[in-house]
């Protein structure tokens, strides 16, 4: 066993040798080192492998009309309907991490919002950011509760 496993090589052309360009005529890239003669791509400022580069056309990036504003300090709010609360068991007390495990949420929301589309047959307590006027009176008449909770101010968050 012993004397195979010295023997062990990888196979015939795995192992090249690193290509040394501009390395004289001999090494066969030499003088111009493989780029041609003259010309954008035979330049060393190579302009022409710039990502998004269009041969000195006007870009389409700055082509293209720009519109709208994208507010990136928006808060993601997640939504959910009162007819997915309902496989829940009865006296449950929901938030949005019971929400996230469950898988009725996805990512990581700032905010929670109950909608009134479907059905409440169940008494469950809620805790949200904020319920819609029809979620709130259907969970009201299916005897739970809607717990209106703040979110986090970003003073506290910093702080």
């Amino acid at each position: 066993m012993a004397d195979r496993l010295s023997k062990i090589a990888a196979p015939k052309g795995a192992n090249t040798k690193k290509t040394r360009v501009g390395r004289g005529v001999g090494s066969g890239l030499g003088k111009t080192s493989g780029r041609g003669q003259k010309g954008q791509k035979a330049r060393s400022t190579g302009l022409a492998g710039r990502l998004y580069f269009e041969g000195g056309q006007t870009p389409l990036a700055r082509r293209l009309p720009k519109r709208g504003f994208k507010n990136p300090f928006a808060a993601f709010v997640a939504e959910i309907n009162v007819g997915d609360l309902d496989g829940f068991d009865a006296g449950a007390t929901l938030d949005l991490e019971i929400l996230r495990e469950r898988g009725l949420i996805k990512g990581r929301p700032d905010r929670l919002k109950v909608l009134g589309v479907g059905d409440l047959t169940k008494k469950l307590t809620i805790r949200a950011h904020g319920f819609s006027k029809s979620a709130k009176e259907k969970i009201e008449k299916a005897g739970g509760s809607a717990v209106v909770i703040e979110p986090p101010k970003a003073a506290e968050a910093t702080a």
